[in-house]
């Protein structure tokens, strides 16, 4: 539970100091960006914390590529 409440406390902190400076300036595309990295990374740190199984990026990226690094074996062999 304290680490949510930390979690949740440094997120809050980084918005009040990231998103007044953007809106002023009038930069609504980066306002868009910087909202949704720190959603992302809030609700991943959250799961991360709760111990659920956070999906790893390289896991999508050896699914994508596996069957072309076969293929090409196949072709070399």
């Amino acid at each position: 539970m304290w680490n949510i409440a930390a979690i949740l406390s440094i997120t809050t902190v980084i918005a009040i100091l990231e998103i007044p400076s953007l809106l002023k300036k009038r930069k609504y595309k980066e306002f868009v960006i910087v909202c949704c990295l720190l959603l992302l990374g809030t609700v991943l740190s959250i799961a991360q914390s709760l111990h659920m199984k956070v999906p790893n990026p390289l896991d999508f990226i050896t699914f994508v590529f596996q069957p072309f690094s076969k293929l090409i074996l196949r072709l070399l062999q």
